[in-house]
């Protein structure tokens, strides 16, 4: 009778030691989520900047073509 006992316990340990790692893994998941979030929110406002940037340069190159 002890080694069921023990068996059943050591399954219930495992089983905890993975519920315990799946909660680790998810708040990972969701912190690396709002990261990629803003890096892409950073990355649209810089591609915006650069649009800005261009618009002037590419009208003078446009000009300069006419001469």
């Amino acid at each position: 009778m002890l080694w069921p006992m023990i068996a059943i316990a050591l399954g219930f340990a495992g089983i905890a030691v993975l519920g315990i790692l799946a909660v680790r893994v998810f708040v990972e998941v969701r912190r690396l989520a709002r990261q990629v979030g803003a890096t892409s929110e950073r990355i649209q406002q810089a591609s915006e900047d650069l649009e800005r940037a261009a618009v002037p340069l590419a009208s003078r190159v446009h000009e300069a073509g006419r001469d």
